[in-house]
C-alpha cells in the first residue's frame, strides 16, 4: 500500500475519486470506456397485457391502415381523471385513460388476419402512454360464461364485461343462437353504442347480403338481428380483410 507523508503532493480530489472509482469497477470486470447497450425502457402497461394475450398475438403489429387510424383516434380521445365538482381548483390530475370512442368492425374469410389486428391495435393502445381497462372474448365463451351457474352472479358478470372500456368481442356469428343469446349480445351491443365505448368486432361473415351473393350465403344480419346490426353500423368503422388463409400457407 503506499503511504504518503503530509509534505508529499498529493494528486486533486477529483483524480483521487476516478482512481478509487476505476479500481472498483475493474474489480468487478467493468469497462467504463465500452459503449452501453441501445436497450429500450419497458412499458409496464405493455408488459401486462402480453401476460393476458394469448401467445399466437403477443408480437402483433398494427399493419392495417383503417386500424392504425382507429387506434390513433380513441389514444387522442383518452382525458384525464377529474377532481369534478370537490375541488375543481386543483383541475385535473393523473394519467389520461380511454373512456369513450368509435369501435371497429373487422369482417372477412377466416384466416385473414381480424384477430390478429385487433390484438395489434389492443398492444398499440397499451404500449401509447394511457391508461385502459380491456377485456377480450370470443361471441361463444361469453355466452358460456353468462349461462346460469349455481352459486354465480351472472348478471353482475355480464354487467363487467358489457361496460368495460375497451373490448374484443371475437368471432361474431359463429357460436349457434338462440333467444337468450340474442338477449345478451343485444344488451352488450345497445349499452356499449349508447355509451360510446370503443369495442372490436370480429366477424367471418359479411355484414349484409350483396346483390351478388347467393341466397343462400350467410350473413351476420341473419344471426344478430336487424336491432344488433344496426346499432353496431352506427358506432364501428367496418374494415374487410380479404386473402388466403394465412393459417393454410405456414
Amino acid at each position: 500500500m503506499t503511504r504518503y507523508r503530509l509534505d508529499d503532493p498529493q494528486p486533486p480530489v477529483p483524480e483521487r475519486l476516478r482512481a478509487r472509482l476505476e479500481a472498483k469497477l475493474a474489480e468487478r470486470g467493468i469497462n467504463p470506456a465500452a459503449e452501453l447497450p441501445d436497450t429500450p425502457e419497458s412499458i409496464p402497461a405493455l408488459e401486462a397485457a402480453q401476460l393476458r394475450i394469448p401467445i399466437a398475438y403477443r408480437e402483433a403489429l398494427v399493419e392495417q391502415p383503417d386500424v392504425a387510424a382507429w387506434v390513433r383516434k380513441v389514444s387522442e380521445g383518452a382525458v384525464a381523471p377529474s377532481a369534478g365538482g370537490l375541488n375543481p381548483q386543483f383541475g385535473a390530475s393523473g394519467r389520461r385513460r380511454i373512456m369513450h370512442g368509435p369501435s371497429l368492425l373487422l369482417w372477412g374469410n377466416v384466416g385473414t388476419g381480424k384477430t390478429h389486428q385487433a390484438y395489434a391495435a389492443i398492444r398499440a393502445l397499451t404500449a401509447s402512454g394511457c391508461g385502459v381497462s380491456w377485456h377480450a372474448t370470443t361471441a361463444a365463451d361469453l355466452y358460456g360464461d353468462t349461462r346460469p351457474q349455481a352459486g354465480v352472479d351472472l348478471e353482475h358478470q355480464l354487467r363487467r364485461i358489457v361496460r368495460v372500456p375497451l373490448l374484443l368481442l371475437d368471432d361474431v356469428g359463429a357460436a349457434k343462437t338462440s333467444a337468450w343469446t340474442e338477449e345478451v349480445l343485444f344488451r352488450l351491443v345497445n349499452w356499449r353504442c349508447q355509451n360510446q365505448l370503443p369495442t372490436i368486432f370480429t366477424t367471418n361473415l359479411p355484414p349484409v347480403r350483396d346483390l351478388a351473393d347467393s341466397p343462400s350465403q350467410p350473413v351476420l344480419r341473419d344471426l344478430v338481428g336487424d336491432r344488433v346490426l344496426s346499432r353496431m353500423s352506427g358506432m364501428c368503422t367496418p374494415v374487410r380483410f380479404t386473402g388466403p388463409d394465412r393459417r393454410f400457407q405456414r
